[in-house]
This record gives structure tokens, C-alpha cells and sequence, in this order.
């Protein structure tokens, strides 16, 4: 068993790598939203100057929003770069080292993908910089748990309650699944595929033949001169919202058997009802973002909120697989045993006190 001694402020500048990268996750969104995502059509440099030292008097327009994304980008890097290289001197559990090591290599090709997307011009490459911008969050906030000083002493998850683990993992799953189906959405540039909710162009289900399709694109045209959709964009959309109505009812149904089964005070209990929160809000965004059409503030809170309602699923499925997967620790000879003086105090701070 590998013991170590707890290094609070290197946990806390973990923590502030993972807040800054959903924070870069946000202006992201915020440069697809804006359409300012080729505003720039160099890389690495900024219309031929190196981009830290790119005139300010220049940041007019989208080259502001993506510009501003490349230097946040940056700004992570160098975050990350110091998170591993401390990890590495500073903790002797090797398996952290590692995930700290790939954190660095993750965050490296995070930058090489979002290079490509300009160069090359190409949207498929966007998705994907998007989803693994989702999965770098998840990593660096892992991490930052793993590091934390009340990670070794979290109360297990029982026997009986074992059976929440799957449910848990299911729902984060297809929470990442909705995330990459938001991408795909925002990188296709044809707007809103359905401009009402909670009905598809009045029906429940629209119609996705041609004449229908011919039918919504003159509509579009004559309303707002957008770019005409397909039946698939219009097919996606509707799994958009039924992934949605399916992630509620997971989130839900989650956070009831985990007070049932574990009780309200623990950890994954109280992630979980905070889950809950986020989830209701990240549905009304979703709601907000069609009827305002697709308003850039709003539909970038809905990423944002997004990234969130994934990291809370991560975290209490990581949590609650932590003994099954044998990354339980204990720091040092002083450190108390799981569920004494501690237990609860990292819960308490990654989701305030219990109701």
C-alpha cells in the first residue's frame, strides 16, 4: 500500500486548473456561438504575429473571441504543465504521477486538435476538440479529488448499495453522449434544425420527408435567411431532447436510491442532489436557447452548464467505484481511518452542507 502525505495546496492548484479549463470550455462555446471560430485563419500564430504578442487595438469583432480563446488555452496549458510537473516531484503514488502525466499529454493534443480545425477547415475535427475538452475536465477534476486530503478517508459504498454504481456510470455516459450530440449540432452552422419547443414545428414528432424538409427551409428563409437544414439535422435535434428527457429521469432516479441506499449525508448522495439542480437547469437553458434562438450568452451557459452536469456525474461515479477499482489510499500512519474525523469534509466542500 502507498502512503504519502497530503499536499493541500498542491490539491487547491488542481482544483483551480480543472475551474480554469471549464472556464475555457466556456469561451469555447462562446466562439462557436459567436460563428468567430475561423475569425483567425492562422495558428499558432494570429495573423502572422506570435499570439501572446498580437495588438490589442487588432481584437475587434470574432478575432476577440477566438483570439481570447487562444490565449485561455494557453493559460491552461501552462496550468496543467505545472500540475504534472508538481504531481511528479511532489507525490509518490505512482498511479497519480501517471494520471497527472497524461493530464499534460491530453492537454498537448487538445492544442494540436484545435490548431488542426483552423488549419484544415474542418468541422468533424471541431466535434471532436469539443468532446475531448469535456473529457480533459473530467480528468484534471479527478485528479484534483485524488490529491485532495479527505479523498482516502470518503466513507465506501456498502454492498447493498452496489447497484447504484451502474446506474451512475449509464447516466454519466449518456450525459457525454448529449454533449458530443450538442456539438454535432452547433458545428453543422445551419442555426436552429426546429425553432419551437416543446413541439417540432407544431407536431410532436415532425416530419422528416422531403417535402417537409423543402417545406421548413423556405420557412427558415423567409424568417431569418439561415442556411437550409436536412432530415438529418432535424432527426438529431429530436434525439437531442430525447437524450435529454432520458438523462432527467436517469439523474433523478440516481439521487433517490442513493439517499435510500447510502443515506443523505453521503458524498455520492449529496453530488447526486446537486446533480438534480443542475440537470433542471441545464434543461430550462436548453429551452431558452430555442426560444431566444440560440442567443450566443445563453446557448454558451447551456455548454457550460453542460461540462458541469458531466463533471458531478464523473465525480460520484468515481467516488462510488473508488474501492472496486483500488484506489483506495491512506496519506500517512496519522491519518484517521474511513468514516472518522474528515469523512465528509470533502464532500462538504465540493457540494456545501446537507439539507
Amino acid at each position: 500500500m502507498t502512503r504519502s502525505t497530503p499536499n493541500p495546496w498542491l490539491a487547491r492548484f488542481a482544483w483551480v486548473t480543472a475551474a480554469a479549463t471549464l472556464g475555457l470550455i466556456c469561451v469555447g462555446g462562446l466562439v462557436t456561438s459567436r460563428g468567430a471560430g475561423l475569425a483567425v485563419p492562422d495558428w499558432p500564430n494570429t495573423y502572422g504575429y506570435n499570439m501572446f504578442f498580437f495588438p490589442i487595438s487588432q481584437w475587434v469583432g470574432g478575432i476577440f473571441y477566438e483570439h481570447t480563446h487562444r490565449l485561455a488555452a494557453a493559460g491552461v496549458g501552462l496550468l496543467t504543465a505545472v500540475l504534472a510537473v508538481w504531481v511528479w516531484l511532489a507525490e509518490p503514488r505512482a498511479w497519480v504521477r501517471w494520471l497527472a502525466g497524461a493530464a499534460f499529454g491530453g492537454v498537448v493534443l487538445q492544442g494540436v486538435l484545435g490548431g488542426l480545425r483552423v488549419t484544415l477547415i474542418a468541422d468533424e475535427l471541431g466535434v471532436v476538440h469539443a468532446a475531448l475538452a469535456q473529457l480533459f475536465l473530467v480528468w484534471v477534476a479527478a485528479l484534483a479529488l485524488f490529491l485532495s486530503p479527505g479523498w482516502p478517508s470518503l466513507p465506501p459504498v456498502p454492498a447493498a448499495a452496489r447497484s447504484l454504481r451502474p446506474l451512475l456510470l449509464g447516466t454519466t455516459v449518456l450525459v457525454f453522449g448529449q454533449l458530443v450530440l450538442g456539438a454535432l449540432m452547433r458545428h453543422q452552422h445551419a442555426g436552429l434544425a426546429i425553432p419551437d419547443f416543446p413541439l417540432a414545428y407544431g407536431r410532436l414528432w415532425p416530419s422528416m420527408d422531403a417535402e417537409a424538409i423543402a417545406r421548413y427551409n423556405q420557412l427558415r428563409l423567409e424568417t431569418t435567411a439561415v442556411r437550409p437544414i436536412t432530415a438529418f439535422q432535424v432527426g438529431l435535434q429530436m434525439a437531442h431532447r430525447l437524450v435529454a428527457l432520458g438523462i432527467v429521469a436517469g439523474i433523478v432516479v440516481s439521487a433517490r436510491r442513493a439517499s435510500r441506499l447510502l443515506g443523505r449525508a453521503h458524498p455520492v448522495t449529496r453530488l447526486a442532489r446537486v446533480w438534480v439542480g443542475v440537470v433542471l437547469v441545464q434543461f430550462g437553458l436548453g429551452a431558452v436557447t430555442i426560444w431566444t434562438e440560440k442567443s450566443a450568452d445563453l446557448t454558451t451557459a447551456h455548454v457550460g452548464v453542460g461540462a458541469v452536469t458531466l463533471l458531478l456525474g464523473a465525480l460520484a461515479c468515481v467516488i462510488a467505484c473508488r474501492d472496486m477499482l483500488g484506489l483506495t489510499r491512506v496519506w500517512d500512519a496519522h491519518a484517521p481511518p474511513a468514516g472518522v474525523a474528515g469523512s465528509g469534509a470533502l464532500a462538504a466542500r465540493l457540494t456545501g452542507p446537507s439539507a
